[in-house]
């Protein structure tokens, strides 16, 4: 059997961008399993059901991953994709005015039939499978990225900076959702301490 893959290692490049600054990546189109959802993350029930499924399938898949077809990996972090309406809300934080989707990156191997029976196990335990749920391939292309350490409330500052002053700075227009990957567990690390890549796919402007 093969070493087991470590994506976050492999990929650091996505996965451990420097904090404080910003840089330019370059991302591949990259498969995950997603749920679609509105509102605070907070206190939405239909978010803590669209991260429960989430883990509920993926951690199943890497087990049948491993079994079947003898390629062992780590299931990767939680990211979501953000927006709103009126995009000045994540800097005033008015979280119940955000749309987003959930999603875990998957290896290029899982097929959409393997999440079909992953979900049918899972609905087993969480009741009626959610209707947005699903692997999608998502291409982001050319994006800004920066490592933010410190509690989710304190990221508008940062978005901030990007958006007025890097981007034009850099001759550069957003095409896509605000992309956030949490490599820190809330529930065990002291908000100052929690670790996020803030992404931003763009576009050259000339």
């Amino acid at each position: 059997m093969a070493d087991k893959i470590d994506f976050k290692k492999s990929m650091k490049a996505l996965y451990a961008p420097p904090a404080g600054r910003f840089v330019e990546v370059d991302v591949p189109p990259l498969s995950y399993l997603m749920v679609d959802g509105a509102g605070d993350p907070n206190t939405a029930a239909s978010y803590k059901s669209a991260v429960e499924w989430l883990y509920s399938v993926s951690y199943p898949l890497k087990f049948a991953s491993k079994r079947e077809l003898g390629r062992d990996y780590a299931v990767m972090p939680l990211e979501g994709l953000w927006w709103a309406d009126d995009m000045s809300t994540f800097l005033s934080r008015a979280k119940d005015k955000w749309s987003w989707t959930m999603m875990i990156l998957q290896p290029d191997w899982i097929t959409a039939e393997m999440v079909d029976a992953a979900a049918a196990k899972a609905s087993a335990k969480l009741g009626p499978r959610p209707a947005s749920l699903r692997l999608e391939r998502l291409e982001e292309g050319l994006c800004v990225q920066t490592m933010h350490i410190g509690s989710y409330d304190d990221e508008g500052p940062v978005l901030a900076r990007l958006h007025d002053e890097y981007l034009p700075q850099q001759g550069l227009k957003e095409t896509g959702h605000h992309h956030e990957i949490y490599l820190g567990d809330p529930r065990k690390t002291a908000p100052e301490k929690l670790r996020t890549v803030l992404r931003q796919p763009v576009r050259r402007l000339s």
